[in-house]
């Protein structure tokens, strides 16, 4: 499989981009911001869709820019819980954390527990992780394991922002343990 991790804004969210490693397309897991980054590092690639871990600002402020530079529709993909978040400035937190309103592009696509997705040549499997957000989801593909701000290298994510749960949180977190002991992961935030 074909991987690039960045870094990108204020709040350094790790964004993924994949697909297979002679393809032409590829997917970007939470693009946070600097749209035109992130499709520097596509590397030519055609980005076929965003895949959102949840909606919060620092996980979907890259969506617009990336849209407009790509210059071609863009499938958005989030849970149906998470997908109000995209266009509401109030629950994506922006308002609150930053004092100014972040907005994305509405979702196109709602993923589902336990749904695989078939997308730029990979089979993506969805996992729900409700606590950090509602809607929260893990991707699973190829043996690594996308956590967003479910689950983090060295803690997990917080749930004290709207829709926010620790008890879903700690359910999420127990049922992900026996996967985070036998592969890769990638979280939203830390390296």
């Amino acid at each position: 499989m074909w991987m690039k991790t960045l870094t990108v804004g204020m709040i350094s969210t790790n964004c993924y981009l994949i697909g297979r490693e002679e393809g032409d397309d590829c997917l970007v897991i939470d693009p946070g911001a600097e749209g035109r980054r992130i499709l520097t590092a596509a590397e030519g690639r055609r980005i076929a869709a965003v895949l959102l871990t949840h909606g919060h600002f620092d996980h979907i402020a890259g969506i617009p820019e990336l849209a407009k530079l790509q210059g071609a529709p863009l499938p958005i993909y989030i849970h149906s819980l998470d997908q109000a978040m995209l266009t509401d400035p109030a629950l994506n937190a922006s308002l609150s954390l930053l004092g100014r309103k972040v907005v994305s592009l509405p979702a196109t696509n709602l993923v589902a527990e336990g749904e695989t997705l078939s997308l730029a040549g990979l089979d993506i499997q969805v996992l729900h992780t409700p606590g950090h957000t509602p809607g929260g989801v893990c991707y699973l593909t190829e043996g690594h394991l996308f956590t967003g701000d479910t689950l983090f290298h060295h803690g997990w994510g917080r749930t004290d922002l709207p829709g926010g749960s620790q008890k879903d949180l700690f359910a999420s977190l127990r049922r992900l343990m026996p996967l985070a002991r036998t592969l890769p992961v990638y979280p939203g935030h830390e390296d």
